[in-house]
């Protein structure tokens, strides 16, 4: 057992579980391009809906269902649920039209970000140690992302965007220490409503992809549902069993592949400022990863 209360092993299956999840995530784009006739917030609702309802189900299964309700009492933690529930729901939005708008380049430098901020936040809030390495990292990233802004006149507002709100659900995460159904299950629950209503009215006025799509649309919606749920699921495995950093670092797994597939596949050209930014950003991640070694002789 290390010093933080954590075993080898749930260590083991943390570092397991992000690899896991970040891979998925990096895949998402083919997804979503198969739903690119759908409204990227009908996508979203869908998101929302079918993953209340994989996760209320294995909780009814298990016969778990009393842990929502005495959650559901608990006026605070409530509160830090509908929050994450909130951001991790506007982190979603913003992806799927990003992904649907040919905007994936845009959205890879978000989570290329992403890590640099966990590794803030882990600092920050959670009091891990950074040395100085780490710090000249981030203050590299810094720099990139305010030379972008420059060459391209304006912030790149998506990939920021996706990196902050990212980087605070998972430090609301690590801070609730849920376990990970319940967690996801309390907020898929607290997001569905708004979610429910937007559905019908969309449906109600003629415009609803639901069955009015088509078969194939219909049930990609539906298995959406499971493809949010199981990553998430995951991902709240690892950020229960190992630091923000180590989440930082693995997290480069899913920008990598949504990268390539913005330019390989989709033949996305990345603007002038777009390299700027994955330049200082992607040398800043090479400078944390190969000066870990180092960090741990000096400190």
């Amino acid at each position: 057992m290390n010093k933080n209360g954590k075993t080898a092993g749930s260590s083991r299956a943390g570092t397991l579980a992000a690899f896991a999840a970040y891979g998925m995530w990096g895949t998402f784009p083919l997804y979503w391009k198969l739903l690119s006739s759908v409204e990227p917030f009908q996508i979203l609702a869908h998101r929302i809906i079918w993953a209340g309802i994989f996760c209320f189900v294995l909780m009814a299964v298990k016969g778990r269902l009393p842990e929502i309700v005495a959650l559901a009492r608990n006026g605070r933690r409530l509160l830090t649920v509908i929050l994450s529930s909130a951001v991790v729901t506007a982190n979603w939005g913003l992806y799927i039209w990003a992904v649907n708008t040919g905007r994936i380049t845009e959205s890879a430098l978000g989570y290329y970000i992403n890590p640099l901020l966990s590794i803030a936040f882990g600092v920050l809030i959670f009091k891990e140690k950074a040395d100085r390495w780490t710090s000249i990292a981030v203050a590299v990233a810094v720099a990139s992302i305010l030379g972008a802004a420059v060459v391209y006149g304006s912030v790149p507002w998506i990939s920021l965007i996706l990196a902050f709100t990212f980087a605070v659900y998972g430090a609301l995460k690590k801070r609730l220490g849920f376990e990970p159904l319940l967690g996801l299950t309390a907020e898929t629950l607290a997001a569905a409503p708004f979610a429910l209503i937007f559905l019908i009215e969309r449906q109600g006025a003629g415009l609803g992809s639901f069955w009015n799509a088509g078969p194939a649309p219909t049930i990609l919606l539906m298995l959406a549902g499971v493809a949010t749920a199981i990553p998430l699921l995951l991902f709240a495995v690892a950020a229960n069993s190992i630091s923000l950093q180590k989440m930082g670092f693995i997290q480069y797994v899913s920008p990598s592949c949504m990268l390539f597939l913005g330019v390989a596949v989709f033949g996305e050209k990345p603007s002038n400022a777009l390299l700027v930014a994955f330049a200082g950003v992607i040398f800043s991640v090479l400078l944390y990863v190969f000066t870990r070694k180092r960090a741990a002789a000096e400190s």
